[in-house]
């Protein structure tokens, strides 16, 4: 693809960094971009400059946060009891938009995945057990994608627990094997986290 201006060149490269935008979408998004007024664009890389100089991640789940502590964890209405643990802020919410899931969140990060070279210790395992072990947590609630990876991180974690006799469930298989969380419909998804299972028997149903 040819340019009429290196500085047009450079702002599409840099635009089709983004997963999912190829060369002529990048192309089509900052044209765009040039026919809007300046402060559009000023407007644009404020707020990306913002979001990275700023935002922070909670001490307590892991989830973004503006502040040290995010308003989940923050709500005194939350049931304190159940800890819902899921992958990344996608997957929170996507349960908070199911309006059925009332407990708190565990953001891990990733999914552990030796063929990616990722291990327990990339992830917030370490900080997932002295919470439960420090807390007044009833049931931890294993919310991860129904793939290879997640049934394996999640096993990882039940072993990490086996010696707190804390209450350990999973999402019912409402979501299709494979499936990534955050492309469930919410009806499906709210119905899986309401109709959850204990953990030792889905490791019956694999």
């Amino acid at each position: 693809m040819e340019f009429p201006s290196k500085l047009l060149e450079r702002a599409v490269a840099e635009m089709s960094q983004l997963p999912g935008i190829g060369k002529r979408t990048a192309l089509r998004l900052v044209l765009h971009l040039l026919k809007q007024p300046p402060e559009r664009t000023v407007y644009l890389s404020e707020a990306l400059s913002d979001m990275r100089d700023k935002l922070r991640y909670c001490s307590e789940c892991h989830n973004i946060s503006d502040n040290e502590i995010c308003e989940i964890c923050a709500d005194g209405r939350r049931d304190r009891s159940l800890i819902c643990v899921v992958e990344d802020i996608r997957d929170v919410m996507a349960i908070e938009n199911t309006g059925q899931y009332r407990g708190l969140y565990h953001v891990l990060g990733g999914k552990i995945s030796p063929i990616d070279g990722i291990g327990p210790s990339q992830l917030t395992i370490s900080a997932l057990v002295e919470r439960v072990k420090n807390g007044t947590v009833m049931e931890l609630i294993f919310a991860l994608s129904p793939t290879m990876e997640g049934d394996t991180t999640n096993f990882y974690i039940y072993r990490q627990l086996g010696d707190t006799g804390i209450s350990t469930s999973a999402i019912a298989r409402g979501i299709s094997v494979g499936d990534e969380l955050e492309y469930a419909d919410e009806v499906t998804l709210g119905r899986s986290i309401l109709q959850r299972v204990p953990f030792e028997n889905s490791l019956r149903g694999n």
